[in-house]
């Protein structure tokens, strides 16, 4: 129209390729946009109107309600920051050394709180050798400020990350900025400790929350038991520049193990960070090799041949 300066409703059509249902409806909602009006001598006729004109109407709009909703947002932050200075008062009572944030969100915002006032040493276990890419984003931008502090990261994987591209890639990224990570074959479960003074621990259940502890004995605790692990872990190194193999061998000899203390399904697969479906997978591998036909008749196989011994198991399966 505004090449034009008229509307021929065949000749748009047929220009544009649409047919009069299509050119119909992009007149309606030109129209009701404001980009449209009709001519004041022929009320019939619809004329363009200047883009910059009706854009600076429409943002005005938007721009009052978000002065609007930033005005609230800064008033419920208030009222929350005063909330906070009764919470803090309370955290001088015993009863306050271990809570219970029952949901995600409130885990979420939780850590950032203490990685923001951490100033010295992060230390953190993290089962499983899936890494959701979204949360590995998320933690780039909190871990990178902290590095950027000089604040010391430590950080311990099962072996199982080696194989886990999206692991990889942020450990490379990271490490380059001086945090440090190693692997071993079985975790004691998660745990974030900031400055040796506060630690995060996973809620019991299925639940997303997490336990705070502040009690300094249980904290250096869990600290004692993190620095024990990481004596005995390996520097991170993707499985494709160990051997894949090599790595393969190293997790079916744990499973072979776990499988002659009589430990179930669900418990390898905890223990060595991965899926139900992967471990049992290595499971029957390893009880094919063995000759055995249940997973008891393996463990006492596997126990009887020494291969529950480092030195001599050679014959895992990826």
């Amino acid at each position: 129209m505004a090449r034009n300066e008229r509307l021929e409703r065949d000749r748009a059509a047929r220009e544009l390729g649409l047919d009069r249902e299509e050119i119909d409806a992009a007149l309606l909602s030109l129209t009701g946009m404001g980009l449209l009006k009709a001519d004041s001598e022929d009320p019939a006729r619809l004329r363009p109107v200047d883009p910059d004109l009706v854009g600076a109407v429409v943002t005005g709009r938007l721009e009052s309600v978000i002065r609007t909703q930033q005005a609230e947002l800064h008033r419920i932050r208030e009222r929350f920051s005063d909330l906070r200075g009764h919470y803090m008062d309370s955290l001088s009572h015993a009863s306050a050394d271990v809570e219970v944030v029952p949901r995600l969100e409130e885990v979420r915002a939780a850590l950032n709180r203490a990685s923001a006032e951490c100033t010295e040493e992060m230390l953190t276990s993290q089962p499983g050798g899936q890494r959701d890419p979204a949360v590995l984003q998320e933690a780039l931008g909190r871990d990178t400020a902290m590095l950027a502090r000089g604040v010391r990261m430590r950080t311990l994987y099962h072996h199982t990350a080696r194989f886990n591209g999206p692991s990889q890639a942020y450990i490379a990224t990271v490490s380059a900025l001086g945090a440090e990570y190693r692997t071993v074959h079985q975790l004691f479960g998660r745990l974030i400790v900031f400055d040796r003074k506060i630690a995060f621990v996973p809620d019991q259940g299925d639940s997303w929350g997490a336990v705070v502890v502040r009690e300094p004995s249980l904290v250096h605790y869990l600290c004692e038991v993190f620095e024990q692990t990481w004596s005995v872990a390996e520097p991170f190194s993707d499985a494709a520049v160990d051997g894949l193999e090599l790595v393969a061998k190293d997790i079916d000899r744990t499973i072979v193990r776990l499988l002659a203390a009589g430990f179930k399904d669900e418990t390898i697969a905890r223990r060595t960070g991965m899926s139900l479906r992967t471990a049992r997978k290595h499971i029957a591998d390893i009880m094919e090799t063995l000759g055995a036909e249940s997973r008891f008749q393996a463990g006492v196989l596997a126990a009887r041949s020494g291969l529950t011994d480092p030195e001599n198991f050679g014959t895992g399966e990826s």
